[in-house]
This record gives C-alpha cells, sequence and structure tokens, in this order.
C-alpha cells in the first residue's frame, strides 16, 4: 500500500474508500437484519412473535402491522444500497458517506443481535442492543438535519437517504425500545391462553406516558418540519397499537386519537406555509438590499446558502 501513487490521506481519497466500503458492507448488513429477523420469526420455536405473546404489555402491537412496517422498511433500505451503487453528484455522495453510513451498517448488524436475544429472552441484551440502535439512527438523523437536508433538487435523497433513515427512527423510538424495556422492567400482563390477559390494564399509566411522549414529539415535528415521512410512520404505530385488543382506556384513545391528528397536523401546517407564511411585501422599482424588502423564496434561499456544513479537512490545513 505504502507504494502505491495515491494519497490515502487526502480527504476526497478517505471519501471514495468510505463510500467502496459502504457499498460492500450495507447490503451485508442488510442481508444479516432480514436473515436473522426471518428465522427468528418463521423457523425457531418459540418464534418471536411466541415470545411477544408470552409477555404481553400495554404498548404491544399487532404483528401483522409490524410486519408490513418492516417490509416497507426493507425496501426503502433496498433503494439506499442502490443509489449507493449509481450515486453520481457529490452532493448525493457526500450525504451517502456523512449521513447514514456506518451507523447504518451498525444498526442493521445490531438489530440482528436483538432478535437472536429476543428469542433467547435475554431481554436486558435486547434492551441495550436497541439503545445502541436508537442511538446510530439519532446520530445519522441528526446529522442529516443539520447538515444534508433534503431538497426538492435531489428527490432521490429524500425518497431513498432520508425517508428510511426517519422511518427506521420512527419504529424504534416509538415501538420497539419502549416495548423491550417494558419487558426488561417486568411491566408485564400475566398471559393466558387462549384469549387475552386478564390484567391487561396494569401499568396503563407508564403505557400512557410512553404513547403520549412519544406520538406528541412526532406531532411537534410533524408540524414544525412537516414531515411527511414522520407523519406516515407514527401514523402507522398508532394503528399497530389500538388495533392490538384489548387496551386500557388510556393508551386506547391515545393512540387513536394521534392516528388523526398526525395527518391534521401535517395538513394543516401545509396550508399554513402556502397560504399565510410566504406573504410578505416586496416594493417595486427598489433594488435596495434590505432584508425586510425580501419575498419569502429569496429569504428561504438566502437561509439555504447559511446552512450549516461540516468542516472539511482539507479547508482546515490549506
Amino acid at each position: 500500500m505504502e507504494g502505491l501513487p495515491v494519497d490515502f490521506s487526502h480527504p476526497a481519497v478517505r471519501d471514495y474508500m468510505t463510500l467502496i466500503r459502504l457499498q460492500v458492507l450495507t447490503p451485508l448488513s442488510l442481508l444479516i437484519n432480514i436473515a436473522a429477523l426471518s428465522i427468528c420469526a418463521f423457523v425457531v420455536n418459540p418464534s418471536m412473535g411466541t415470545i411477544a405473546k408470552q409477555y404481553p404489555t400495554v404498548i404491544t402491537p399487532r404483528p401483522s402491522a409490524v410486519a408490513t412496517y418492516l417490509i416497507a422498511l426493507y425496501a426503502m433500505q433496498l433503494g439506499y444500497c442502490i443509489l449507493l451503487v449509481i450515486a453520481r453528484k457529490p452532493e448525493t455522495k457526500q450525504t451517502l458517506i456523512k449521513g447514514p453510513g456506518f451507523p447504518l451498517v451498525i444498526a442493521n448488524w445490531v438489530m440482528a443481535f436483538w432478535a437472536i436475544c429476543w428469542i433467547m429472552k435475554w431481554f436486558l441484551a435486547a434492551t441495550v442492543f436497541q439503545g445502541i440502535i436508537l442511538a446510530c439512527l439519532l446520530y445519522s438523523n441528526l446529522v442529516l438535519l443539520i447538515y444534508h437536508r433534503p431538497t426538492n433538487k435531489r428527490p432521490l435523497d429524500t425518497a431513498l437517504i432520508h425517508a428510511p433513515m426517519r422511518f427506521f427512527l420512527v419504529l424504534q423510538l416509538s415501538l420497539i425500545f419502549p416495548l423491550s424495556l417494558f419487558i426488561t422492567l417486568g411491566l408485564t400482563h400475566t398471559p393466558s391462553a387462549p384469549g387475552p390477559p386478564e390484567d391487561y390494564d396494569l401499568y396503563q399509566w407508564a403505557g400512557f406516558g410512553v404513547v403520549f411522549g412519544t406520538n406528541f414529539l412526532g406531532w411537534l415535528v410533524v408540524v414544525f418540519r412537516r414531515d411527511i415521512v414522520w407523519c406516515v410512520a407514527a401514523t402507522w404505530v398508532c394503528v399497530a397499537l389500538f388495533t392490538m385488543r384489548p387496551k386500557p382506556a388510556p393508551v386506547y384513545i391515545t393512540a387513536i386519537v394521534f392516528t388523526v391528528l398526525h395527518p391534521v397536523g401535517l395538513l394543516g401546517s401545509l396550508i399554513y406555509s402556502k397560504f399565510y407564511q410566504d406573504n410578505s411585501v416586496s416594493l417595486p422599482g427598489d433594488d435596495t438590499d434590505h432584508p425586510g424588502l425580501h419575498n419569502g423564496s429569496s429569504t428561504q434561499a438566502g437561509r439555504v446558502e447559511r446552512a450549516p456544513r461540516e468542516v472539511e479537512a482539507d479547508q482546515v490545513w490549506s
């Protein structure tokens, strides 16, 4: 390697090598994730669904809804893997490297380990793994939000990079991590087969706190950022919750309310931004550069130009 006429310390070369590694490791991690969850759900006995029935909680979702959610998530990640290979724009490559990058690879691998711990009933380890996944996804989504914001100029970036990461984050934040935590802390019901548990209203206020807290946070994101992906994902999770009966009233009603509030909040935010936000007045014939005379589009463009940027090593030392 030392004899090659390539400077591997150059930032551009490092980014290129990172992209090559991601093109190999990301599809591999996704394959491991899908294989592990499929085997643990359909092959082994007891399966993941059986374990969930043995440890029912107030926030246990409908399995079919979660399975459909995961299929959609895996389809999005497959599109992300394709984009890793076909990406040509430098901005897209930087988003792939600096945004999801290796945290997504780690999250997929850890998700496979979580499935194994789940069927082995190692719930403490499963919760720790879920915490690692949540930390990786939070980091990636914050980087995407701050340094690589979605833009209409690159719709594939929005659909295949931002959407899968947001979809993955909502699932972990609103459902899987709290569910693992509830089981680890012993906040479960006494299973009764056949039929629902008799003490299903135990720990109802803890469940209410989780459902309300995560959905209220998501509702704020939907309203203030007009986040369509978060709206769809959060609504999907709410439907998965209230369709799994029986549920205590605080959890059941809260899930139904936010099933309505998420799309209504998104619609209201879109209407407000369309008709009430961009209503500033521009005086004709005046070419002054005062910011108060700029229209909404120019002001927004100025904000985009002043958006935060990651520090490049070659700019620091040049």
